[in-house]
């Protein structure tokens, strides 16, 4: 007789992802001698790895205490679940972005079913080891509970750790054990072709380093970012006027294999594609005049113009603006062959390096073509025309300047109050997300604090009618009104009527920066808005006998579900248990009198009714059925109904019988 087999709290169904699963069974796949009776065999998997196995006691690497807490921190599946919260999200129906409110590390325990390997760009601005309290003391055993008490929600012990001094002895521990287990799991959500981006500064960069040489491989690392924000005069001895932004890709040989080129779009240029429009309604096709007008114009732009780097794009022609490149061969040895003064018809100069091309039909195509200059006669060596328009982008450079003020001026302006510290720079995020994104690629964020890099998407993407898609994590830390430093962020949350915490202002100036978005850029249509989801525990009531009240407790776990919690909730719990997208439609019918949901285009179907009786399971099993073919979905479909809606166990075995005989397998009961 089939049957429906049971969601309990343990079912590898209702946890995230076990990564330890994973790797054992990638290994088994590779090397299955090394496993005998389940287990793994250590001394054949040594014989199997021959050299590659270093077994010496010293080796080099970073450890510290803790290390090995950390790792398996990591490695744990977390049993929470994110419940959705429409009222305080925008667009909720259409939006494919999420502001996830809950500790990174459980939530990104939870994303691994529905985003692991999906990820292009991860960027994340950590707090900076300064002494200041920053670590969450992760509990190995009941992390959502530490959660929850962090976070104010209860009343139970576990407050946020005593600030992270240096004479603590632990100062450099406590930041990595905090960090290494969330870059652990950050790796896992990259795509191949991806990266990460880590905002540092001197304090923990020598050790960010070698850690995150240890998770994504020494081989994998791109470059350090130097970010020169300002000089500060408050130093004696140096002023350390910079911050760092860390790279690693998730496969750089990939990368090459691809022959990927990160690009950015050099500065300044509008500020000269607007002078050279003045110029052209000043003198007409007068070019001579005009190139004598755009020298004029750089020569008065200060230094600090960033169209001031492009000055040696000084010159116009019918095409538009241009510098003369050198048109010899690079390093020497090129050829040499006879090139005619299109004024004297004599052969001009060839270069002493030789000519940059060796083949003089595609030369005599450029000359034709008006991309070579030529002197006033054949005496001077000729250029190649290099025009703006075909050279706007270059690879990052890793060293520059953005002043770390102006990111703070724009976001006071923008929320009305200094309610964040130390904001990043929303242009230079941006000009990141152009650089090695492009449409449909989701950015994720998980140390999310003002949503610099949400609001950096939202502005690219209205810039080149994209679709990213952003997903924020963000601890909703209290703001203390009695502490001076979160004084002002605790009375801007308190006028707009919000809880007092970190993530409500993170939401604030997400809708803000929609909306500065939408005004600068009216012709836009797309995605402004977010779905909010917050951490909190499974839906599901794990089973915890009382030895001496056995009965009491059977009747107390009649009902599996949480109380208070709706049919919606446990619809995205199953989405994120089972690894669908959180953004994925949902669609719902009313089969005999029961709400059904459809998930995925069928490849869930779920009906939490209650009343499934001997007079009902029938049509709502047919109607199932019925609706499951009309969606014909490409995957295998599961099943899932509430337990105790069934009326008594005949009434289930006859449900899971009817949709066994019409080809739906797999179905489960909470």
């Amino acid at each position: 007789m089939p049957e429906i087999k049971k969601l309990v709290l343990d079912d590898p169904d209702t946890k995230s992802a076990d990564i330890v699963a994973g790797n054992v069974d990638a290994l088994k796949a590779l090397l299955p001698d090394a496993f005998k009776e389940g287990g793994i065999d250590f001394d054949v998997l040594r014989q199997l790895l021959g050299g590659a196995v270093d077994e010496k006691d010293e080796k080099y690497g970073l450890n510290w205490h803790g290390k090995r807490k950390a790792r398996q921190i990591a490695l744990t599946p977390s049993t929470g679940t994110l419940l959705p919260c429409p009222d305080e999200s925008v667009d909720w129906d259409t939006t494919q972005n999420l502001m996830i409110e809950g500790d990174n590390l459980e939530v990104l325990k939870l994303l691994q079913k529905s985003y692991a390997g999906k990820v292009k760009l991860i960027y994340i601005d950590p707090p900076y080891n300064t002494g200041k309290d920053f670590v969450y003391p992760d509990d190995f055993h009941d992390s959502i509970k530490n959660y929850l008490s962090l976070t104010g929600q209860i009343d139970e012990g576990g407050q946020k750790a005593s600030s992270n001094t240096e004479s603590s002895g632990r100062f450099h521990t406590d930041w990595l054990n905090m960090m290494y287990p969330r870059l652990r799991l950050g790796k896992t959500m990259l795509k191949r072709d991806g990266a990460i981006f880590v905002s540092c500064d001197e304090a923990e960069h020598p050790r960010l380093r070698v850690a995150l040489d240890e998770i994504f491989g020494e081989e994998n690392f791109v470059a350090d970012f130097v970010w020169a924000a300002g000089r500060k005069n408050d130093s004696r001895l140096v002023s350390v006027s910079h911050e760092y932004i860390v790279c690693y890709a998730r496969d750089k040989g990939y990368l090459t294999e691809l022959k990927v080129e990160w690009r950015q779009r050099k500065k300044g240029l509008e500020d000269i594609y607007a002078e050279y429009e003045r110029l052209r309604k000043t003198h007409g096709t007068d070019y001579a005049a005009m190139t004598a007008g755009l020298k004029a114009w750089y020569k008065n732009l200060s230094d600090s113009h960033p169209a001031k780097a492009h000055k040696h794009y000084n010159r116009i022609d019918k095409r538009g603006v241009f510098f003369p490149a050198d048109i010899s061969w690079p390093g020497g040895g090129g050829p040499k062959y006879e090139v005619l003064h299109p004024a004297t018809k004599k052969p001009v100069t060839i270069p002493a390096r030789g000519w940059i091309t060796p083949d003089p039909k595609k030369m005599q195509d450029w000359i034709a073509d008006d991309r070579v200059e030529f002197g006033k006669d054949e005496k001077a060596v000729p250029t190649l025309k290099k025009h703006l328009r075909d050279g706007e982008y270059q690879p990052p450079y890793s060293v520059f300047y953005q002043d770390g003020r102006a990111a703070t001026k724009r976001l006071r302006t923008l929320m009305g109050e200094d309610v964040f510290d130390f904001p990043k720079d929303e242009t230079v995020l941006q000009e990141l997300i152009e650089m090695m994104t492009g449409d449909d690629d989701v950015i994720m964020d998980f140390f999310a604090g003002s949503g610099t890099t949400a609001h950096s998407v939202m502005a690219q993407n209205a810039l080149d009618n994209s679709r990213r898609r952003y997903v924020l994590v963000q601890l909703p830390e209290p703001l203390d009104p009695e502490n001076k430093g979160q004084a002002v962020a605790a009375a801007f949350c308190k006028d707009l009527g919000k809880p007092l915490n970190i993530a409500e202002l993170t939401k604030e100036r997400l809708r803000r920066a929609a909306a500065s978005v939408k005004v600068g850029a009216p012709a836009f249509d797309g995605d402004l808005g977010f779905r909010v989801y917050k951490l909190a525990p499974s839906n599901i009531i794990a089973w915890e006998p009382e030895p001496t009240d056995l009965e009491g407790t059977l009747l107390a776990n009649a009902e599996h579900l949480v109380p208070g919690r709706t049919e919606q909730d446990v619809l995205y719990e199953l989405l994120l248990k089972l690894g669908l997208d959180l953004c994925v439609p949902i669609e719902r019918k009313d089969i005999a009198g029961k709400a059904v949901h459809s998930i995925g285009g069928g490849a869930l179907i779920v009906c939490l009714a209650d009343g499934l009786t001997k007079d009902s399971f029938e049509a709502v099993a047919n109607g199932i059925v019925n609706w499951w073919k009309e969606l014909a979905p490409a995957v295998d479909t599961r099943v899932v109904f509430k337990d105790s809606g069934f009326a008594d166990d005949v009434a289930k075995a006859n449900m899971a019988a009817i949709l066994n005989q019409n080809g739906i397998l797999d179905v489960r009961s909470l």
